[in-house]
């Protein structure tokens, strides 16, 4: 199979569609002079006429680009070799009609020009030239030529190979753009794919298409025409793709702008860099539809109100002052993309300037599952990866996390045999990779808290507590179908009290575990600092990054240092109180924000209308689990403020016991499990030794004993006999008191009275 090399262009050639071949190349190919062949490149097609090479060497060939499919360029074809395969001998027949686009240098020649004019030189350009379809003709070598390229359209008669151009050939403009238009057009010949946001890419797209398609419409309804949009949305949710996306489907033209590159060193060099900016989005919309992109608009359009920041306020004035004087007949639509809509300043988010605010929340269940299954199209898989598992584990992920996820376990499977054998891509990847990459909100969140999962069986005993949770918690994530059926809604809020050392805080560990939902973890030492009003924000902080993450569990650890009471004649702790105050408000809801929504309201409504029923159940578990469950703990519930222990708020009180003689051996197994025990050593009997022991302290047993075994034999370890244990009794004390317990049990049975 011969190999042919690709030279440099003949300098003779520029613009004469040649293509030159060696002797062999033309035998093999059955070309005569002259004939048209297509040839196949990595980035397209070009279409030549067969023609000798001078020194008639073989091996090489050299092609003229006059006639080309969209994207080949000329410097991604040095150090080119080409199969012989990649040539073809075409037919052609001489055409009667070809419909053609034309694209002019520049946008003053598109109005100085006339149709006539314009008719006789195009056709004069294509006589005798040999094109195809959907294949552009550049002409930009010819110098004084007002034509830069010429796009077929649709050939008469149709042809899928080519056609030649003759005298007698009709010619036809069916449409006439400026080179920068066309340009800015075909930027991006990809196509683009977004899953997970089908609603907020047809509210997109209404917006863009009724002002650039039915402006006359609009008019005739006494309706301003919309020409603004703010796209707000966390960062990596896929903001700026969904922009390009739209905007190739609807046939618009995509010209954006960036803080970085308006921003200049001289005194009015940024508000000059704007209004060229705007100026050149005018020429281009004043050809066909166009879109102008300002990301990250929080940059050029912050809050004014500093009288230190003059030359913010002065962009500021000049970007309002541009999009107040958009000519209504362009076809122009601005739309702006922001993850910090709160740093705008008011006076861009009115109608007349910015008409539509979309929300583009971080991916649901059933979106995760969308976007997973978009990234994985071209992934070998293997037949156990359940990418609804994968989107049930990637809780707050957004488009750029699952990406990384996929990508991170690609380089899994590569690194675990040589690259070049890789078959597929195991569960196992994906869990190893889910281990590495956290989602990018949790990167910069306040609260939020790894640790090592736990089951409920590392839990000895305490059961009725474990199904309380479980049916708090657990039960309403796993089957909301169920709740729903019997009218039941899941509690706002769970307080666990009880002794120190009873296992609450593995308790809430366990029931996180087992729902797979973000673990977000307060204490006192977290929230309070020396700054008025810092601790109430960093709350409010808190449930925004729970909100954002859901279904997700809020544990308040130690919560009666939190808050405490607001009794009467205490002074001192006013911060304790206005933290109060913020959570009861979160609890109730107030502090929900429009802009934390996940998913879209629409989407939120249509849990009871038709539709697939495996999507309904997905839809179903998201819609009943956007809550956050707040789970509270502390061994002082007396001194907790009566108005959080309201139904609505921390509903679910459970008391924590500590743990009775069958409870006390489950927990003695549990501890023990991994110390080599000798065969003399009874549990039974060491649980009834162990008076007013909680979960710690026999675990504390456990590792005393194990450490007198040490101490006899360093060097060779023996396993543990009873009299270590017995020994370890004599040392480790308990930590309750019958004081403490006969609180525990006055206040649980005057909760149940109240009750």
């Amino acid at each position: 199979m011969a190999l042919l090399k690709l030279l440099p262009q003949d300098p003779g050639d520029e613009g004469t569609q040649r293509c030159r071949l060696g002797p062999a190349t033309f035998s093999s190919l059955g070309a005569t002079l002259g004939s048209p062949i297509g040839i196949n490149l990595p980035t397209g097609s070009c279409l030549c006429t067969a023609w000798p090479r001078h020194d008639l060497a073989d091996g090489y060939l050299q092609l003229d680009l006059k006639c080309t499919t969209r994207g080949v360029k000329e410097s991604q074809l040095r150090n080119l070799t080409l199969n012989a395969d990649h040539l073809k001998l075409l037919e052609y027949h001489k055409l009667r009609k070809v419909a053609v686009k034309v694209v002019l240098k520049n946008h003053t020649l598109k109005k100085s020009m006339s149709d006539a004019i314009l008719q006789e030189v195009v056709k004069e350009l294509l006589r005798n030239a040999t094109v195809s379809l959907h294949h552009v003709v550049n002409f930009a070598s010819i110098l004084g030529n007002p034509v830069a390229c010429v796009e077929i359209l649709s050939l008469e008669p149709t042809t899928e190979e080519a056609g030649l151009v003759t005298l007698k050939t009709n010619v036809t403009i069916k449409e006439v753009v400026s080179l920068d238009w066309y340009n800015h057009l075909m930027e991006d010949n990809t196509s683009l794919m977004v899953a997970g946001m089908d609603d907020v890419s047809s509210c997109l797209k209404e917006m863009i298409n009724l002002p650039l398609r039915f402006p006359k419409t609009l008019q005739k309804l006494g309706l301003s025409v919309p020409r603004g949009v703010l796209l707000v949305g966390p960062p990596g949710v896929g903001k700026t793709l969904l922009v390009k996306a739209v905007t190739k489907e609807v046939g618009a033209c995509l010209f954006c702008i960036n803080g970085p590159i308006v921003y200049g060193s001289r005194p009015g060099e940024s508000e000059e860099n704007l209004r060229q900016a705007f100026e050149q989005a005018r020429e281009l919309s004043a050809e066909g539809p166009t879109v102008l992109f300002i990301d990250e608009v929080d940059s050029l359009c912050p809050k004014r109100g500093s009288s230190s920041n003059a030359p913010e306020n002065r962009l500021v004035a000049q970007l309002l002052t541009l999009m107040d004087g958009i000519d209504r007949e362009n076809e122009m639509v601005v739309v702006a993309a922001t993850s910090r809509p709160d740093a705008l300043d008011p006076a861009l988010r009115r109608p007349g300037r910015v008409d539509r605010e979309v929300i583009i929340g971080t991916p649901t269940l059933k979106q995760r599952r969308s976007i997973l299954q978009l990234i994985t199209a071209n992934m070998p898989l293997s037949p156990d990866v359940s990418l609804l598992e994968l989107a049930e584990i990637t809780t707050g992920y957004v488009g750029a996390d699952l990406a990384a996820l996929c990508r991170e376990a690609a380089m899994q499977a590569m690194s675990y045999v040589c690259p070049d054998s890789v078959n597929v891509i195991t569960m196992s990847d994906f869990y190893d990779a889910w281990k590495k990459i956290q989602p990018s909100s949790f990167r910069s969140g306040v609260g939020l808290t790894d640790f090592k999962p736990v089951t409920w069986d590392q839990i000895g005993g305490l059961e009725d507590v474990k199904l309380k949770l479980k049916q708090s918690i657990e039960w309403p994530i796993k089957f909301p179908e169920a709740f729903v059926r019997m009218g039941l809604a899941r509690p706002k809020g769970i307080l666990l009290y009880g002794p120190s050392g009873c296992a609450k805080t593995t308790l809430v560990k366990a029931a996180a575990t087992s729902c797979h939902c973000s673990f977000l973890s307060l204490s006192g030492a977290d929230l309070f600092s020396p700054y008025v009003g810092d601790s109430e924000k960093m709350l409010s902080q808190v449930f925004r990054q729970a909100r954002a993450n859901t279904p997700a569990i809020v544990f308040l650890d130690e919560i009666d240092s939190i808050l405490g009471s607001r009794s009467v004649g205490r002074t001192g702790h006013g911060v304790q109180e206005r933290v109060l105050s913020v959570l009861l408000n979160e609890l109730d809801g107030v502090g929900f924000q429009i802009t934390e929504r996940r998913g879209n309201k629409a989407e939120l409504e249509s849990v009871g209308q038709e539709k697939m029923e495996n999507d309904k159940e997905l839809e179903l578990q998201e819609v009943f689990n956007k809550d956050v469950v707040v789970v509270a703990a502390t061994n002082r519930p007396d001194m907790l403020d009566d108005a959080l222990l309201r139904p609505g708020r921390l509903d679910k009180v459970i008391y924590v016991p500590p743990p009775d003689q069958k409870e006390k051996l489950s927990v003695l197994k549990i501890c023990s499990e991994k110390i080599p025990k000798d065969s003399d050593v009874s549990l039974e009997a060491i649980a009834a030794q162990a008076n007013l022991f909680s979960g710690a302290d026999l675990e504390n047993l456990c590792r005393e004993a194990a450490l007198l075994a040490l101490q006899e034999n360093r060097v060779e370890a023996t396993p543990v006999k009873h009299r270590h244990f017995v020994k370890a009794l004599e040392t480790v004390k308990p930590s309750l008191t019958l004081k403490e317990l006969a609180f525990y049990e006055t206040f649980f049975r005057k909760l149940e009275l109240s009750l």
